[in-house]
């Protein structure tokens, strides 16, 4: 089992062999599945998991920084990582005999969508479930599945359901520019019957677990999970841009990168933005943290100021790593540049709802004090 006090450690020693994968994830769209259960074997997996559960409950910051150390070597790995970790959260709103089943294996993966693109029909003590979801990440890899869907006939809010994954269908769809390696391909669920009581409505439900990390906003949490993978891909591309500044001189050139001015500023402009950026979104995270642990619930303001920091973060990674690509000149062009894979995987990340750019509008209204549905908050 794995241990709290042992996590970064083990962490680290993964790095190498995640960043080896790199290649690998790429050209067969997914996280290889014996790495995958070596990273659930070190805990990657369990950060949101309950104590109770052998879980380890983390702070913000500290998950925040987890996830950013994964993706400084393959953001795909992060991203997989963020959406078996969120997946985790339903353990604390479950019957706990039911969170135990799914959640209670030291190395089990789980995975899904929240996004309610199913049907579940009332019949009993079970629903009737049938959908289709796209946008799967890690799925290949788990045991079990976290789905949303509107409960026909009745003005209630979205639930997620629980079933094991060999009960649905997994489509390789998954064929994109960035995140290539997440295999967030399609999943198809047809009239399958899910006791009630593998059921949850985050955000809405009351969690049996009372710690801190579990009055946090769901969308909160997301929001940090995808800014956390995107800072850690922007400072790996950092990392990748310095290597190759000190080393390479253009054609016919006798200097390298490093020794023109305009690289040097340019270099300094992207660290002091990515910089700026995360001391916004760490500020947030921690004042957030200390609502939680003072307070126990959240405002809307609150819930918005945290979110609008997780955008900006986003938004700013991406344009970070498209400096450093544009001005690695023509050989961040090639598949095989870290740049180039880095550069495609930011801009990914910005399709995702809860940092796209309709977030500022929404985050927008809030800080003006206009009428505002708070649920995708």
């Amino acid at each position: 089992m794995a241990n709290k006090d042992n996590l970064r450690n083990d962490i680290k020693a993964l790095l190498p062999e995640i960043k080896l994968a790199n290649v690998e994830m790429e050209a067969k769209r997914r996280l290889p599945y014996a790495l995958a259960k070596k990273m659930a074997k070190a805990g990657v997996f369990r950060l949101i998991t309950p104590n109770s559960l052998g879980g380890f409950e983390l702070s913000l910051p500290e998950i925040s920084a987890h996830i950013a150390n994964v993706s400084d070597v393959n953001a795909s790995a992060a991203w997989c990582t963020i959406i078996a970790c969120t997946n985790t959260l339903a353990a604390a709103y479950l019957p706990r005999s039911e969170a135990k089943e799914i959640f209670g294996k030291p190395d089990v993966i789980t995975g899904g969508i929240f996004a309610p693109s199913g049907t579940a029909i009332e019949d009993g003590d079970t629903y009737v479930l049938s959908g289709h979801w796209q946008w799967g990440s890690g799925s290949a890899n788990t045991s079990w599945m976290g789905c949303g869907a509107h409960i026909e006939g009745r003005d209630v809010p979205p639930r997620m359901l629980f079933f094991p994954t060999s009960d649905c269908e997994l489509v390789d769809s998954w064929h994109v520019a960035g995140l290539k390696g997440t295999g967030s391909g399609d999943i198809i669920v047809k009239e399958l019957r899910v006791p009630k009581s593998r059921s949850v409505a985050l955000g809405f439900d009351k969690p049996v677990e009372t710690g801190p990390l579990y009055t946090f906003p769901p969308f909160c949490l997301l929001a940090i999970g995808v800014a956390s993978v995107a800072y850690g891909n922007a400072a790996g591309a950092l990392e990748s841009f310095k290597a190759l500044a000190l080393s390479k001189k253009s054609s016919g050139a006798s200097r390298t990168l490093s020794e023109r001015e305009t690289i040097r500023v340019e270099y300094a402009k992207a660290q002091a933005r990515l910089r700026s950026a995360y001391a916004y979104m760490q500020d947030e995270m921690e004042r957030s943290w200390d609502i939680a642990l003072r307070e126990g619930s959240h405002s809307l303001e609150d819930r918005s100021d945290l979110r609008l920091a997780c955008t900006y973060m986003t938004r700013n990674c991406a344009d970070v790593t498209r400096i450093l690509y544009e001005r690695a000149g023509g050989s961040a062009l090639f598949l095989t540049s870290d740049l180039q894979r880095r550069f495609r995987d930011a801009y990914a990340m910005t399709q995702h709802i809860i940092t796209a750019p309709a977030t500022y509008d929404l985050t927008g209204r809030i800080l003006l004090g206009l009428p505002t549905q708070g649920h995708m908050v």
